[in-house]
């Protein structure tokens, strides 16, 4: 009876002190571990990548799209449609899978993709005016013709045809911050009227805040539309 007792003693005093040990590796020592390498090695995406404007104050992250919206005339009605402000680039489509209605503490996009297929709604197999009301096609050609209208201005007319793919269709997550080098010059003469600058000036802003693919070869040419509108705000003001 003694010798069990003492085993289920040792047994149970080997398990504490494995817990212990564990608990303080895993628990304390390699998390401590991995934050300070990464806030060593990758101090800014470590911390979000943020993004921060010219008074150093932080606005945003270069990970998540954001969206430039005229104020709500009601901002209680939940039913009307947000405008969006034409004095900024504007992002590509970014409703993702709509909004969040569990903790209405924050405005929340939920991230994620349509499932409808690309044909969806299509006519004889292409997508026309004729596609139904809420179908993918329909929502893409009602799109469009609002990239349209929205950036064309006295001097220059957009046609259907140089409206590019990102401009009418949202990402994977829903929540992408970059557009195309080619919506980004698209909408550069409304911009350079909404801020009474020169289009020349637009488009070395919109050059300068071009990347191209990772290595070389990975990805798309891409601009972040948050730091291009900070660069576009400092421009407005010098």
């Amino acid at each position: 009876m003694n010798n069990s007792v003492g085993s289920t003693a040792r047994l149970i005093g080997a398990g504490l002190r494995a817990l212990l040990v564990l608990t303080v590796v895993c628990g304390i020592l390699y998390p401590l571990a991995v934050t300070g390498i990464a806030q060593a090695l990758f101090n800014d995406k470590a911390n979000g990548s943020e993004i921060k404007d010219t008074n150093g104050q932080v606005v945003g992250s270069s990970l998540i799209g954001q969206t430039y919206h005229l104020p709500k005339q009601n901002p209680d009605d939940p039913e009307e449609a947000a405008k969006p402000d034409l004095t900024w680039f504007q992002p590509r489509p970014s409703n993702g899978l709509g909004s969040n209605s569990v903790n209405t503490q924050y405005a929340l996009i939920l991230s994620g993709a349509t499932n409808r297929s690309a044909d969806n709604g299509a006519v004889n197999g292409l997508c026309s005016k004729d596609a139904e009301e809420g179908t993918l096609c329909a929502q893409v050609i009602n799109a469009r013709e609002t990239v349209i209208a929205d950036n064309a201005t006295a001097s220059h007319t957009v046609r259907p045809e140089d409206v590019p793919a990102d401009a009418v269709t949202s990402s994977g997550s829903g929540l992408d911050p970059n557009i195309s080098p080619e919506y980004a010059k698209l909408q550069v003469h409304r911009v350079a009227e909404r801020n009474k600058l020169d289009v020349e000036q637009v488009e070395k802003l919109v050059a300068d805040h071009s990347t191209g693919r990772t290595l070389g070869f990975m990805g798309e040419p891409r601009v972040n539309v948050l730091e291009l509108n900070i660069a576009l705000k400092a421009l407005s003001k010098s």
